[in-house]
Parts: C-alpha cells; sequence; structure tokens
C-alpha cells in the first residue's frame, strides 16, 4: 500500500515539532483573548463558491468536491476563514458578543503540485477577528503574528501590506487594468491570459518575469482608492509604526481570495525559496454577510504549518519526554502482580516502558541497555514470593531488592544522584 501523493504521515520524531507550533499559538492567542475553534472538514461545496469564488484557482481547479450517498455536493475544505463564518452565522455567535475572537489548527485539502512545503493535505494554523470594522483590529491580528513568529524564533521575515478597497473601487480599478493589459494579451503568460476573461487582478500575482514587466507601466490600484479606504489603510500604517512591526507596501498584492476588502497582507521568509509566503491574510467585512449572517467587519489570516516546520526545524530543539525506567516480569504470576507497580509510576508521573514479550530475563535486560535506559524493575517468582522489586542500575551495573513501598523513593533518589554526577562531569 502507497501513500496517497501529496500527503505525509506525521511520525513521532516530528510530532514534537507540530505539538511546539500548537502550545505557541495557544500561549499567545490566549494572551489576546482568542479563543480555539475547531470546525468540521467537511463542508457543502456551496460555501467555497459563495465565498472563495467561482472565478479563482482554489474553485475552479484545487477543490476535493464529491456527490456523498444524500447526494449533497460535498468539499473537503481548502481554506478555514469560510468555515469560521459559517460557524458563526451556524450557531448565531453574534447574539451575545459584538466581538468575537477565534484561532484555529487543522487540515485543508487542495488538488496543488506537490513540492517542499505545499501538499494536497496541509495544515493552517488560522485567527479570525469578528466584529470589528476599526484599523485596530487589522493592526492586533498582524501583531499576533509577529508575536507567534518571535515565540518560534523566526524573525528573518518581510510584512507586505496593501489596501485592495472595496468592491466598486476594485471593479473600477480592474476596467482600467483590463484596457492597459489588453494591447500586451499575446506577450503575457499562458496563466495570466486565462485571467484577463475571469480574475485579471490576480495577474499582479504572476511569477513571470515578462508579465511583471508589462505590469510596471500599469494602472495602479491605489490611484482608485476612496476617501474611506486610504484612511483605513493610512491608519493601519499609523498602528503598526506605533508597534515598530516594519513593513513594506506592495501595491501588486491582492491576495487570491474573492472575500477580502481594504486590508490585505503577507508574511515571507526568504529561507523558503520561492515558496516564500508563511502567513497570509486581510479584511472580510462582507463576507459573512454574503453567507446569510449579519453585517459583520471581520479580520484574519492564516499561517501554513508545513512551511513553518521547514524553518523551526533548525531553531529548536524538541524536550521528548522519554522512560528511563524498564519493567521487565517473568512467568505469569508475575504478570498478573505488576499493576500495583504500574499504579505507583502513574500516580507519580514517572514514565516507564513495559516489557510485552515473553522473553527471559536477560533478553529484556538486553533490550533495556539497547534502549539506553537508566533503571530496570525486575519481577519475578522470588520478588513475587518476597513482596519485593529487584531494581538493576543498568548503567553502573549494580542491583538491590527494595519494598514496593520504597520504590518511588529510591527512583528519586538515583534520579537526583545521577543528574548532579551529569553536572559535575560538565
Amino acid at each position: 500500500m502507497q501513500i496517497l501523493r501529496g500527503t505525509k504521515d506525521i511520525l513521532n520524531d516530528e510530532i514534537i515539532f507540530w505539538r511546539h507550533i500548537y502550545d505557541t499559538a495557544l500561549k499567545v492567542c490566549s494572551l489576546y483573548n482568542y479563543h480555539e475553534i475547531q470546525t468540521p472538514i467537511l463542508e457543502l461545496t456551496s460555501l467555497f463558491t459563495r465565498s472563495i469564488g467561482n472565478d479563482t484557482d482554489i474553485v475552479n481547479k484545487e477543490m476535493y468536491s464529491f456527490t456523498d450517498q444524500g447526494q449533497r455536493n460535498i468539499t473537503l475544505r481548502p481554506e478555514g476563514t469560510a468555515s469560521i463564518a459559517r460557524s458563526f452565522i451556524t450557531n448565531k455567535l453574534y447574539i451575545n458578543n459584538s466581538s468575537n475572537k477565534f484561532w484555529y489548527l487543522g487540515p485543508m485539502f487542495r488538488y496543488e503540485r506537490p513540492q517542499s512545503g505545499r501538499q494536497r493535505q496541509f495544515h493552517q494554523l488560522g485567527v479570525e477577528c469578528l466584529g470589528s470594522a476599526e484599523p485596530i483590529a487589522d493592526a492586533e491580528v498582524i501583531r499576533i503574528a509577529t508575536k507567534i513568529l518571535h515565540q518560534l524564533k523566526l524573525t528573518n521575515y518581510k510584512l507586505e501590506i496593501n489596501s485592495i478597497g472595496n468592491l466598486e473601487e476594485r471593479q473600477q480599478y480592474q476596467l482600467e487594468l483590463l484596457m492597459y493589459l489588453e494591447k500586451y494579451k499575446n506577450d503575457l503568460d499562458q496563466d495570466s491570459q486565462k485571467r484577463l476573461e475571469n480574475n485579471p487582478l490576480r495577474i499582479l500575482d504572476s511569477k513571470y518575469a515578462k508579465t511583471q514587466e508589462i505590469l510596471q507601466q500599469a494602472p495602479i490600484l491605489r490611484m482608485y482608492l476612496g476617501k474611506e479606504s486610504k484612511h483605513h489603510f493610512d491608519t493601519l500604517c499609523d498602528y503598526l509604526n506605533s508597534m515598530n512591526i516594519k513593513y513594506n507596501i506592495n501595491e501588486k498584492l491582492v491576495r487570491g481570495l474573492d472575500y477580502y476588502n481594504y486590508t490585505a497582507f503577507e508574511i515571507k521568509c526568504n529561507e523558503l525559496g520561492s515558496q516564500d509566503t508563511v502567513c497570509g491574510g486581510g479584511r472580510y467585512d462582507y463576507l459573512i454577510k454574503s453567507l446569510g449572517g449579519p453585517d459583520t467587519a471581520s479580520v484574519g489570516w492564516a499561517m501554513g504549518i508545513e512551511r513553518l516546520l521547514l524553518i523551526i526545524n533548525n531553531r529548536f530543539q524538541p524536550i521528548q519526554i522519554k522512560p528511563d525506567i524498564y519493567i521487565a516480569t517473568k512467568g505469569m504470576e508475575a504478570k498478573l502482580n505488576i499493576w500495583p507497580t504500574l499504579n505507583l509510576l502513574e500516580e507519580n508521573n514517572i514514565p516507564f516502558e513495559l516489557d510485552l514479550q515473553n522473553n527471559s530475563f536477560q533478553k529484556q535486560l538486553k533490550r533495556a541497555n539497547k534502549l539506553g535506559l537508566s533503571i530496570c524493575l525486575l519481577i519475578g517468582e522470588d520478588e513475587i514470593r518476597n513482596n519485593n522489586i529487584t531494581i538493576k542500575y543498568l548503567k553502573e551495573r549494580k542491583q538491590k531488592i527494595i519494598s514496593l513501598n520504597e520504590l518511588i523513593q529510591e527512583i528519586q533518589k538515583y534520579s537526583k544522584t545521577y543528574q548532579q554526577t551529569l553536572t559535575i562531569h560538565r
């Protein structure tokens, strides 16, 4: 059996890094009173066609969609924001709170060409602030993103921001952009030629040098922004300046989702090569209303976990909880009487490994040594008969017989002495 292309098993030596990201996000988001939320992986397809947009690559090319046995059109979620908006409406979270703050971490699915940092099942950490139209909400979510990155010891990044205005301003700009690009149609890359028909703003994101050269003289979106859009963006910049958060204004930054308005931003890291965006987000004031909910201004972002992992693996040395005690038994009577010993270890939070094979003491001791453990507890016929335990110190090659009541004190005394010995030798 082969694993599906674009998916990946997360094994025990990697899961510690995932847990570190989760714990970091929990710590930072809790400081800002953002609450964790989990939404279903499966949603109705219409949720994404109505929110992300029919003319986007995600909807047209990348979604995993199917018809279930109830003849419903179902999609594996390709991103998190639409599901949060749907949950906000479904659970009527707007009734008791004027502002709702959420964060999430979970798998998303897109049929893309797999490469480093990009999988078909990938994971996103996201933050959503629902209920505030003020630029200070934009500033807060950006600050949370930078705090999480700093906690993960990722400081070599750059923040790019832009204002994409409201729908009317973008439509007016789009007409001007189309008029300009029409005379260069045959010189554009193939993807950009297709986008002329259905999503011209995405041409601004083209990675092709020739297309970017053509765009040098193209109309600029900023020239079509109204007073309110400019004020919102200028105020956000004032907030970022006051927080000493460095940023660059990228007037070609538009993001690939239809629901954005006003603020759009990305955080990039040059350690990742061409796939350098680790975080992207923006404001989506009209999304919830378009899905049948109340008029709710919102802003948020998402980080790609796989891309984060490519960076933090070199910055974080995980502390893994490994057992230091091996429990070897001999005979059925010993196996039946092992549980009081395990209870003591459990109650005192002492990790251990119980041998699950029916091997001799010699083979069990060999395995304990191979695992690099320090203590082996031997329980056989003699120990059962005399109601005691043989404790063998593997590194010192010595052993002693103790009662069950002495076990925890003996382990703790040995651990303290062993740590002091290590400190002296260092």
